[in-house]
């Protein structure tokens, strides 16, 4: 991985659709942002953030997320959704500020931990 440096941030947004529904996600009865697919969001902007760092064949998996949902949000919303990089030990351990928020105020807001892998030696070891 190239040098990284704590503090840089990535934002995007995006427009809730039907298929991230707390029905269609299977995390409820209701059709607002489920929070699995917001918690995913989440990751996409910490995954956006750190692509350009990565040396060819690497990525980053998910380790661990502590995410509060604070409020519903309507399908066809659109929201902003952001990760900024707080920690990275030996340059392969990130810890992520994520939150989400749409025209009302914040949506949800939490840590995320990723781990620097190399593509393909993590799917040899699924054989």
């Amino acid at each position: 991985m190239k040098a990284v440096k704590t503090g840089i941030t990535h934002t995007f947004e995006a427009t809730i659709t039907p298929q991230q529904s707390a029905i269609n996600v299977g995390s409820g009865a209701v059709e607002v942002l489920g929070t699995p697919a917001m918690i995913a969001l989440m990751e996409k902007a910490s995954n956006l953030l750190m692509d350009p760092y990565f040396d060819e064949g690497e990525t980053s998996v998910g380790t661990h997320v502590d995410v509060r949902h604070m409020k519903p949000t309507a399908i066809g919303a659109t929201i902003k959704v952001s990760a900024k990089l707080t920690e990275c030990v030996d340059g392969r351990k990130l810890t992520f500020e994520i939150w989400a928020e749409d025209e009302e105020g914040e949506v949800g807001r939490g840590t995320l931990k990723r781990a620097v892998i190399n593509k393909e030696k993590f799917m040899a070891r699924l054989k």
